[in-house]
């Protein structure tokens, strides 16, 4: 083992990941602190010394997914071969998050009306690093002359993502919800794609 490693950094990663798998196949309101604990065959004194409560883990584990959410958007942020390309990425890392983890967003989906501030933080992060993703791809096209030059692309990237937050499925009015339903992800997806089409088209 590094000598440099710190036996409880090591230890909470390992809770995070056991907490991660539960939140993921049963969801916030069916895991308990006790059957965390029996994955990691550890007391659960022992898990509530490193986490207090159940809500606090699930925030933890939320944080490390944000985390390697938002290291996916940085990695590639200036790479792109196209703004179709970018736009397109954005759209599919998402989608991509949303359905590998949708069960473990249930706490997000039955209480989304009454959020915590620490969760908010979190989307706010979210939303500024794809903001900045897609804004970094239009100026360096209209640097390139592939697209006309756009005075304030904040706001064209702004509208852009509030209108992938508006598409909706089905022709029945639906309850104001952001969080859709799991059947509906993939056609929400490819109404998404559609969008990207007619931005990307705008934009030249």
């Amino acid at each position: 083992m590094n000598a440099g490693i710190d036996p409880q950094d090591i230890k909470r990663e390992k809770i995070l990941d056991a907490a991660h798998q539960r939140f993921l196949h049963y969801g916030y309101s069916k895991t308990t602190m006790n059957e965390i604990a029996g994955d990691l065959s550890m007391s659960k004194a022992l898990l509530y010394y490193y986490f207090p409560d159940k809500s606090e883990l699930y925030m933890a584990v939320m944080r490390k997914l944000a985390n390697e959410y938002l290291k996916q958007l940085e990695d590639k942020r200036d790479n792109f071969t196209s703004l179709r390309d970018a736009f397109e990425f954005q759209v599919n890392t998402h989608h991509n998050f949303i359905v590998t983890n949708y069960n473990f967003f249930d706490f997000i989906r039955l209480n989304e009306q009454n959020l915590p501030d620490s969760i908010w933080a979190l989307i706010t992060d979210i939303h500024g690093a794809e903001m900045q993703l897609l804004v970094n791809a239009i100026e360096a096209e209209a640097e390139l002359g592939k697209i006309s030059s756009v005075k304030n692309p904040s706001e064209i990237v702004d509208v852009f993502l509030d209108a992938l937050q508006g598409i909706k499925v089905g022709a029945l009015p639906q309850k104001k919800v952001s969080f859709p339903k799991m059947e509906h992800l993939e056609e929400i997806h490819n109404k998404r794609l559609l969008l990207i089409d007619i931005f990307v088209k705008g934009l030249k």
